[in-house]
């Protein structure tokens, strides 16, 4: 089918990942519709103008909670494609406020589907659902149990252990609202494809990340920082729960993955979109600092009862069935040799420059965590999706980002 001449419509085109969709369909010559809010300042919102496309793409006031907007926004872009990212998605401030992320996600999406049905128009919808969704994985019988004496319940009990890697037909079970918002669009979007014919195609993309990702999530919280550490801005780290586990991608190759489901996705389908890697958020944060030109030599927490050499040698041995790149602090802790708690208080990190120390911050844990995610991307890399980029690569794209910023605040 390809994208050429094709009207598309992006929720939440002003977004990290709807800005960088738009950009990689102009370059491959589509027509680039654009949902946007309306802006008391009439300014072009950021991300638009950090990828320069605010020429290429046309954009349209409008608003989710408003199914009049949205089927204004079909009527001007009669799109043969609708790409729909709007949300609220930021977790933490889903607990704060779970009426606002109700009503964007849920709502939202509802009024976006009826709007494409009453207008009876027939575009592909490829719906951005979330890894967030399955929630609670089960990855080992001790986490299990865990789980069972935290929350009392596990729903649904678990058929297998552990549940990993993570397929379409894992269970779902969501651990914020954000999550179930995403669980309610999910089934609506296929809903819809089985009572009206709507074309719609599920996307559960796993944790993807690069230059430009929000400050407050967590990657680039850690290099946001890890930057700043370097130029001598703060002397510390600040960060929330270490021991979980994502499955990062690179943002470039999940839209790619967007583009592929569009193209050759199957209607009413889910796909997971992965690296089917897993590391650790204290793996990242070391890695960062390696990134930024740290050398560890090893860490251990403040009251020196944990500590570990070389943390980051790799591993790259079966695990959960798998083969993927890990530091040896990783296969430790998936191991469930060593987990790092609150009482910790934090954790002193040992390098060729000195001491720099981690500070645990329990503002920044969630009410209910989910502990881990890996993909199995095996249905969608079946229709052509590929990984391209690794950890690393995301690491080093997210502090060039930050001090290309400094730069350009220096000049």
């Amino acid at each position: 089918m390809g994208c050429k001449n094709k009207n598309i419509l992006i929720t939440g085109i002003s977004g990290f990942v709807g800005s960088l969709l738009a950009r990689e369909l102009i370059d491959r010559s589509a027509n680039v519709y654009g949902l946007v809010r309306r802006r008391s300042d009439g300014q072009i919102p950021y991300n638009i103008k950090r990828q320069k496309i605010d020429k290429g793409i046309n954009l349209i006031e409008g608003d989710l909670e408003s199914i009049s907007s949205l089927g204004n926004a079909i009527t001007i872009s009669s799109p043969d494609i609708i790409f729909h990212f709007g949300a609220q998605s930021f977790i933490p401030r889903s607990f704060s406020d779970p009426l606002e992320t109700m009503g964007t996600n849920c709502c939202g999406t509802a009024n976006l589907l009826e709007a494409i049905r009453l207008k009876d128009a027939d575009p592909i919808v490829v719906f951005a659902g979330s890894s967030e969704e399955y929630g609670l994985v089960i990855s080992s019988s001790q986490q299990y149990d865990k789980a069972k004496s935290r929350y009392g319940s596990v729903f649904p009990e678990p058929h297998r252990i552990p549940e990993i890697p993570i397929s379409e037909e894992n269970p779902l079970r969501p651990m914020s609202p954000y999550a179930v918002s995403k669980v309610y669009g999910d089934y609506l979007m296929r809903n819809y494809w089985h009572s009206y014919g709507i074309k719609t195609v599920v996307s559960r993309a796993f944790n993807h990340e690069g230059a430009g990702r929000g400050a407050m999530f967590v990657t680039s919280a850690i290099t946001s920082q890890v930057m700043k550490l370097k130029f001598g801005e703060i002397d510390s780290l600040s960060i929330g729960n270490v021991n979980a586990f994502r499955d990062w991608s690179h943002v470039s190759d999940i839209i790619d993955g967007y583009i592929i489901l569009a193209e050759k996705g199957e209607y009413g389908a889910v796909y997971n979109q992965g690296s089917e890697r897993t590391n650790s958020v204290i793996s990242f944060l070391l890695l960062s600092l390696e990134g930024a030109g740290y050398e560890i030599n090893n860490i251990e927490t403040f009251s020196g009862d944990k500590a570990v050499t070389e943390p980051l040698v790799m591993e790259n041995s079966s695990i959960f069935g798998m083969n993927f790149k890990r530091t040896r602090l990783d296969e430790m802790m998936l191991r469930e040799e060593l987990e790092f708690v609150l009482d910790d208080a934090g954790i002193i990190v040992h390098t060729h420059k000195g001491e720099i120390k981690v500070n645990f911050d329990a503002k920044r844990f969630r009410p209910a965590e989910v502990p881990i995610l890996l993909s199995d991307a095996r249905k969608i890399k079946a229709i052509g999706y590929s990984v391209k980029s690794d950890l690393r690569d995301i690491i080093s794209d997210q502090l060039n980002y930050y001090l290309s910023t400094r730069d350009r605040r220096a000049a």
